[in-house]
């Protein structure tokens, strides 16, 4: 009876994945030794490897380690043990552990100072898994063995005692810190512009209106020279004015709707005209979508100003430069649109005859739209550097 309920007990403990004890209980004298799950003879005296007790002792330091891993993970090896995988040695078990939790070799470290501390631990104080609890049942008794009878052959067991480990102090694996590579503005962009800046910055130079209206600090020597050799000596020096530029530049940019891809070069002219050009004087208006009598102050066109008044300052000399697609980004005529723009620019051309148009869009475009008509009317250039040339000829008055 004792020996069919030592057969039910090890029955139950293979199905929950445990191992089974090490026993020399026969059914009767003279029986061989229990055989392990290795096929060789399990010792008396040897304590079981239970890997799901290890798997979970494992698992408890890595997570009291900050080690990335849950629940999900433990399910997954004990799964593997299962089903037949590290669940002959200690070895094993780390092995499989290692395929299944670590993701990189920071992790791996991380694991193997960890398993190395616990397997120590568990070599010195390995012990046979108690079965205690209220429905564990007490051991079978061993039957009294014949005196007389043959001993059974005994093959000596294989070693599997685990070689001696020592925890060894080292180093904690750290994770570093993310620390972005530093950006320094836009020069690592590799765009294509059809109109660089340092374009913008060279074309303004030749916007001039030279006045020599300075004060007379300029030594003329050609004129100093002839003076001296006409009176016979020399005098004083002469000196004459020197030359300033009094160009005055009127600047109309389209903003917003089909204008939005072209912000970014609008902005760039704006700025090279007003920071980084010799100009004396420099006005910005803003309109949108359609040049006519109401333009704005600032970009966001938060506050209008009358055509009228945006001109009252213009006389001869003052240069208007346009900036708008004209409607050839939408690639139709609206006769609206034409109509306006043409009352817009008679008053214009009342004022100044130094008038250019820039348009952002490529001149094939401008067939059959809006633009092929409005280019009658005002001397109309690509923006790109050959006709940002041209229009600033015309703003001068020899285009």
């Amino acid at each position: 009876m004792s020996g069919r309920f030592s057969s039910l007990l090890d029955a139950l403990r293979r199905f929950f994945g445990l191992a089974p004890r090490a026993t020399t209980a026969t059914s009767g004298p003279g029986a061989p030794p229990t055989v392990g799950r290795a096929g060789s003879p399990t010792p008396p005296d040897e304590p079981a490897f239970d890997p799901h007790a290890l798997a979970l002792a494992l698992f408890t330091r890595l997570q009291r380690s900050g080690f990335n891993i849950g629940v999900a993970e433990l399910l997954a090896l004990r799964r593997a043990v299962a089903g037949g995988w590290g669940a002959a040695t200690p070895d094993d078990l780390c092995g499989v552990a290692r395929l299944l939790w670590c993701n990189s070799r920071q992790e791996q470290a991380e694991f193997d100072l960890q398993w190395q501390t616990l397997a120590a631990y568990w070599a010195d104080h390995r012990t046979a898994p108690p079965t205690s609890g209220p429905g564990a049942a007490p051991p079978a008794p061993a039957p009294a063995r014949d005196p007389e009878a043959a001993p059974a052959a005994y093959a000596p067991p294989e070693s599997r005692v685990l070689p001696e480990r020592h925890a060894e102090l080292a180093a904690l694996p750290v994770r570093a810190p993310f620390t972005p590579a530093p950006v320094s503005g836009d020069d690592g962009l590799q765009t294509y512009w059809p109109l660089s800046r340092r374009d913008m910055v060279y074309a303004w130079r030749y916007l001039r209106r030279p006045v020599a209206d300075g004060p007379a600090d300029v030594l003329d020597v050609a004129a100093t020279v002839a003076r001296t050799a006409r009176q016979g000596f020399y005098l004083a020096p002469v000196y004459h004015r020197r030359v300033r530029n009094h160009a005055h530049l009127l600047l109309l940019v389209d903003q917003g709707g089909s204008m939005t891809p072209f912000h970014r070069f609008t902005r760039d002219l704006v700025e090279t005209a007003q920071q980084e050009s010799t100009l004396e004087q420099v006005v910005v208006y803003y309109f949108h979508n359609i040049f006519d009598n109401r333009l704005f102050v600032d970009p966001h066109r938060t506050e209008a100003i009358h055509l009228d008044a945006a001109l009252a300052e213009c006389d001869g000399e003052t240069s208007v430069l346009l900036v708008s697609d004209a409607g050839a980004a939408r690639g139709r005529r609206d006769r609206e649109r034409i109509r306006l723009t043409a009352l817009a620019l008679a008053e214009l051309k009342s004022r100044t005859t130094l008038l250019a148009w820039l348009n952002p869009m490529p001149r094939e475009r401008w067939r059959n739209s809006s633009a092929q008509m409005i280019a009658s009317l005002a001397p109309m250039q690509p923006m790109h550097a050959d006709g940002l040339s041209n229009a600033i000829d015309q703003l001068r008055g020899q285009g």
